[in-house]
């Protein structure tokens, strides 16, 4: 998948009004990325939720698609508006970048937005990422998110397609243990569950819905 600069099609605004907008001195992207509205401590953090409960509304789908289609920072926020607003139309596309893996930082919106959505068929992508990367024991990409997330659905729905990837020395376990050996640190289950619940109930909140 290609990127393209939201120029070229038409939607040159959209980086500046739902990307790099700043708040206490960061652009949105990094905000989102590093979690710090989630703390109680952050002077910013009503008017940043405030702003993304607006824009999550606010933004067409075609500006969705000029930032799902340029490169990780925009994918990142649209990964987020998308989730916060629960665009399940959405879901088949962020899927299909989700298992692309084409460039850092993005997938853990995805996943963000994928157990906003809540549904059986969001579970089945994050399945179906967590078969394709957790024999990957070299490679640390979002699967710890991905985890997280199909933990929480697996909750809400009454499923359990997580057991065989948390079973003892089974898919996450050789995988925690591969990445560990490369100087990452070793992600429980227990906390990828957690930070998963914080940020959606978090947005719970920020969405009334």
């Amino acid at each position: 998948m290609p990127s393209q600069h939201p120029e070229e099609v038409g939607y040159g605004h959209v980086v500046e009004g739902y990307v790099t907008r700043m708040y206490g001195g960061l652009p949105r992207y990094l905000v989102l990325n590093g979690g710090r509205f989630l703390g109680p401590r952050w002077w910013h953090t009503t008017r940043f939720t405030r702003h993304m409960i607006a824009d999550a509304a606010a933004i067409n789908d075609e500006e969705l698609e000029a930032l799902l289609g340029y490169e990780w920072r925009s994918r990142l926020t649209a990964g987020w508006l998308i989730g916060v607003d629960r665009r399940e139309r959405f879901r088949a596309r962020i899927g299909d970048l989700l298992l692309a893996c084409e460039v850092c930082y993005s997938g853990g919106a995805y996943c963000f937005a994928l157990a906003r959505c809540g549904t059986h068929a969001d579970a089945e992508i994050l399945t179906a990422y967590l078969d394709r990367y957790l024999p990957c024991t070299d490679l640390h990409y979002d699967q710890p998110a991905a985890l997280g997330a199909l933990l929480r659905l697996d909750t809400l729905l009454g499923t359990r397609h997580a057991d065989r990837f948390i079973q003892p020395d089974g898919l996450w376990d050789e995988w925690v243990k591969g990445v560990g050996r490369l100087g990452y640190p070793r992600h429980t289950p227990a906390e990828q569950r957690r930070w998963t619940d914080l940020q959606c109930e978090f947005a719970n909140g920020w969405s009334r819905s």
